[in-house]
């Protein structure tokens, strides 16, 4: 059985490639982020957001508005698509241009780490925020971060050029950046805290 996966693209760094939307059951954008779908002829399913950015709303698609200031749009969208049934999102466009913005994301990660799967790809890799043991396949030679929001505890590593066994990670005093994967699967288990694992290259 195929897997339900989402492509949503937000209002971010735009990706210099994007992937086979074939292999999608939905595909979806926030309003800012439609204008780059319709420059590269493609249809999503719907959009969704305030709608302040667009001079004319599309007929051809569906749309939902969610005017409520107090959410950002990926908060808004990401609680559609969870209404909706869908838990595997691939999400395009999170970080680049301003900075608050791709904190942010990765708050609303935090926010929704238990209700979705949220794996963001940009145009260095793809990186997510990981359960207690995770493995990463066909990353021989690519460049691995581990980087605690805020902290993680007992921390194990396999397959990395410097490893970890039994190890803290804490935001401001000690995190995980640029190690290299010396196989071709990498493992990482933490005891508990949060972790966000980046794959470039």
């Amino acid at each position: 059985m195929k897997l339900e996966k989402v492509f949503l693209l937000i209002d971010g760094e735009r990706p210099d490639k994007l992937p086979d939307l074939s292999d999608y059951t939905l595909v979806c954008a926030t309003d800012g982020a439609y204008r780059f779908l319709c420059e590269n002829q493609i249809t999503p399913h719907f959009i969704s957001g305030d709608f302040d950015s667009l001079e004319e709303l599309p007929k051809d698609i569906e749309i939902i508005e969610t005017p409520d200031q107090n959410f950002t749009d990926f908060e808004k969208v990401l609680k559609v698509l969870f209404d909706r049934g869908y838990k595997n999102i691939h999400v395009y466009g999170a970080s680049g241009k301003e900075q608050d913005h791709f904190l942010g994301n990765l708050h609303t990660a935090m926010e929704w780490k238990n209700n979705l799967n949220l794996v963001f790809f940009d145009n260095h890799g793809y990186y997510f925020l990981a359960d207690n043991f995770v493995e990463i396949k066909a990353c021989m030679g690519k460049t691995i971060s581990l980087i605690p929001f805020p902290e993680a505890q007992g921390i194990s590593t396999q397959g990395l050029k410097y490893r970890l066994e039994n190890e803290n990670l804490t935001f401001g005093q000690r995190i995980g950046t640029r190690n290299v994967a010396i196989e071709n699967k990498v493992s990482v288990r933490f005891k508990s805290g949060a972790l966000f694992v980046f794959v470039n290259g």
